[in-house]
């Protein structure tokens, strides 16, 4: 039945590319059509009322009369909407709540109805198109995936709707897609430990040898996944020929039992990745799965870093970028493997651009902003979007870049968030988070730094963190070990993830104490590639690992694993 219901599924996602592709040479029309039935699908909800949605007849009405508002202006109403309240910002009913990274500061909720997820499905299926056909031009097809995501609930919240990752409840609500086209059954999703998930998963995909992808959110954890089959060959061989399930395993009694009715001995499989072990002295995915065609990721950001180091394990596979989305929308559909733009997705949302610099003539609540016709290649722009979420003209803090059109709809890629984000596996350390830390140090060392920038080393893997310093002129220098290991405990305070994977994966920091005028040197050097000095933000984290290069340092020291951080 299932090798039966991928064809039929990649048929249908082949149709839902051709009839994407016919939209974006309308795409005005779509747009403006797009926004005009939503308007009027949300005009007797609370918020809807309030905005006086049922008045607006046009686009331009609507970007005239409808503020851009932060998060903290929709807070109020989700979290009445959390709590069981109807029709507020959605006239459907809320069936799951988006919970975003936190990257930015205190998470945010996202209500998520039957028809935002309709929607976004449309961008899904019309990508999985795109990368059918690219797959077809090289002589191979669409097919199973292994996958290692966590479907493990969050929580329910008062008014008794789940919430979690946005992962989580795509991957949940769409469950009988996913059967369809995972390696591994269902319930391996629902092991809550890191370690045991992926491993379980691998066993099952090892188990298919027809296993055709490798699909993660962003590229760190499909190289993560590689290291774990890398470590575990032996033993995953082992429980494939015997069909059995690690018995070391962290798994709740109730699902190994579950898991163990996918199980049967593969003595033969298993004895083909094992001469495969030993005549090469290890496992990675290209050998395990000879028949491997794509690895789907996030691309766009400080993705390429890690995607020097695929063809270690992947060779010269493509990689597709599936869509470019988050927890509040959707915002692209990748219609080449190999490549970082996406295609606006016109069928998912209504998107306004706003140019990195405002004119001042206008309030920031109402924002000059261009429709996606009137952007141009090589610009950089703040992307805004209404969709079924309820929220409107929302700004999310990505900055994208116009790379070109796809017909008459721009390709965009992200570049960055505003503010910055720094991760060596998946912690989203931000600037907030920095500047927290770096607040508590100053006020423990009695302001004795001048400047900090906190960047990832270049040879470890996972990363380690630097903390680049300068101290003021004038102070004593203060105790170096003792400055790193407060930032360790300050940095386990302010960003809890930090704490998590500083235990199981990440290097103990190191602190680097650069030469007075390092950072003014920093400093002029973006102001020489073309930044006006008035407009000039230093950034105190940055994943560019080149970033400080050539900078003197005078001391650097690493955090003693024999000190205590709590």
């Amino acid at each position: 039945m299932s090798n039966l219901l991928v064809p039929l599924i990649t048929a249908y996602a082949t149709r839902a590319k051709a009839n994407f592709i016919w939209k974006t040479q309308r795409m005005e029309a779509v747009q403006e059509q797009f926004l005009l039935q939503l308007l009027r699908s949300h005009q007797g909800t609370e918020l809807g009322q309030k905005f006086g949605l049922s008045q607006i007849r046009s686009v331009d009405q609507f970007r005239d009369r409808i503020p851009v508002l932060p998060y903290s202006s929709y807070e109020p109403y989700t979290d009445r909407i959390a709590k069981g309240e109807r029709n507020i910002l959605n006239p459907d009913p809320v069936v799951y709540i988006n919970l975003t990274s936190g990257s930015t500061g205190k998470k945010k909720q996202v209500p998520v109805t039957r028809r935002f997820q309709q929607t976004l499905r449309k961008a899904d299926l019309a990508a999985m198109g795109f990368l059918s056909e690219a797959l077809q031009q090289r002589g191979t097809s669409f097919g199973k995936s292994s996958l290692t995501n966590s479907v493990v609930l969050q929580g329910r919240t008062e008014g008794g709707i789940e919430y979690g990752p946005v992962s989580v409840g795509s991957i949940r609500q769409g469950k009988r897609l996913f059967n369809q086209l995972m390696a591994q059954p269902f319930p391996a999703l629902l092991i809550a430990d890191i370690l045991s998930r992926h491993y379980v998963c691998l066993r099952f995909a090892l188990g298919n040898r027809q296993t055709r992808g490798m699909v993660a959110n962003f590229p760190m954890l499909l190289l993560r996944t590689c290291q774990y089959l890398e470590d575990y060959a032996e033993p995953l061989i082992e429980d494939l020929a015997q069909g059995t399930i690690a018995p070391w395993l962290k798994l709740e009694p109730e699902l190994r039992s579950q898991l163990n009715r996918y199980c049967t001995p593969q003595p033969q499989r298993a004895a083909e990745l094992r001469a495969i072990l030993n005549a090469c002295g290890k496992l990675t995915p290209q050998m395990a799965w000879p028949e491997l065609a794509y690895t789907m990721t996030a691309r766009g950001g400080t993705s390429d870093f890690y995607f020097e180091r695929f063809p270690e394990y992947f060779g010269d596979l493509p990689s597709f970028g599936g869509v470019y989305g988050s927890a509040e929308a959707t915002f692209g559909v990748y219609p080449e493997v190999n490549q970082d733009s996406s295609i606006l997705a016109i069928e998912s949302g209504f998107y306004e651009f706003m140019p990195l610099t405002q004119p001042s003539n206008r309030p920031s609540e109402y924002p000059t902003t261009l429709m996606p016709s009137e952007v141009k290649m090589g610009e950089r722009y703040r992307i805004l979007l209404t969709s079924y979420s309820g929220f409107y003209r929302y700004d999310i803090g990505d900055v994208v870049e116009v790379v070109g059109f796809y017909e008459q709809t721009p390709l965009i890629v992200f570049r960055h968030r505003l503010g910055g984000l720094l991760s060596s596996t998946t912690e989203k350390t931000t600037e907030y988070h920095a500047t927290q830390v770096m607040q508590a140090l100053q006020q423990e060392f009695n302001g004795c730094l001048e400047d900090f920038c906190i960047t990832l080393s270049e040879q470890d893997f996972p990363a380690r963190y630097l903390v680049n310093i300068e101290i003021s002129a004038g102070q004593p220098q203060p105790n170096l070990q003792q400055l790193i290991s407060r930032f360790e405990y300050w940095m386990r305070e302010f960003n809890n993830p930090y704490g998590t994977v500083r235990s199981s994966q990440v290097p103990a920091p190191r602190l680097r104490l650069l030469a007075p005028g390092s950072f003014a040197q920093v400093r002029q050097r973006q102001v020489d590639r073309g930044m006006f000095d008035s407009q000039l933000k230093f950034p105190h984290i940055s994943e560019d690992r080149r970033f400080l290069a050539g900078l003197p340092i005078l001391e650097e020291v690493e955090l003693a694993t024999s000190v205590s951080v709590s």
